[in-house]
C-alpha cells in the first residue's frame, strides 16, 4: 500500500483492520461533541417550593455543555431534542474510538517498520 509516495510495509491483517474501521467510520452518521447533564435548580420566588425544607428543586432540565473557541458554552435541550440527539452524541464517543483504533494501529505499522533507523 502506497501512503504518499512512500510504500510503507502493511500487513494483510492491518489493512483489513483499516478497512473494518473506514467502513464503520463510512457508516456513522450526525455527531454532536460535548455532555449532557441533568440539573435542578430553584428559582427566585420566596414562597415556591424550591426554597421548602428539603427542597423540592425545578428539574430536571438537561444541559448540553461543549466547547467553543476553548471557551464551555451551555444549552439547554427539551426532552424531545434529548431523546433526537441522543444518537449523535453516541455516534461522537464512537468517533473518538475508531479514531484512537486507527491511530494505534498506524503507530503499529510505524513501530514495525524495518526501515526505522535503531538507536544504539
Amino acid at each position: 500500500m502506497l501512503v504518499g509516495r512512500w510504500s510503507v510495509p502493511v500487513s494483510p491483517r492491518q489493512r483489513n483492520e483499516q478497512a473494518r474501521i473506514a467502513a464503520a467510520l463510512g457508516e456513522m452518521g450526525f455527531v454532536l461533541p460535548g455532555s449532557l447533564t441533568e440539573r435542578y435548580f430553584s428559582c427566585t420566588h420566596a414562597g415556591c417550593h424550591c426554597h421548602a425544607d428539603p427542597p423540592a428543586l425545578h428539574g430536571p432540565y438537561v444541559q448540553w455543555s461543549r466547547k467553543v473557541a476553548g471557551k464551555t458554552t451551555s444549552r439547554t435541550l427539551s426532552p424531545e431534542q434529548v431523546a433526537e440527539y441522543q444518537a449523535w452524541f453516541d455516534n461522537e464517543r464512537r468517533l473518538r474510538a475508531l479514531v484512537h483504533e486507527l491511530e494505534e494501529l498506524s503507530l503499529s505499522i510505524v513501530d514495525a517498520d524495518p526501515r526505522t533507523p535503531r538507536r544504539r
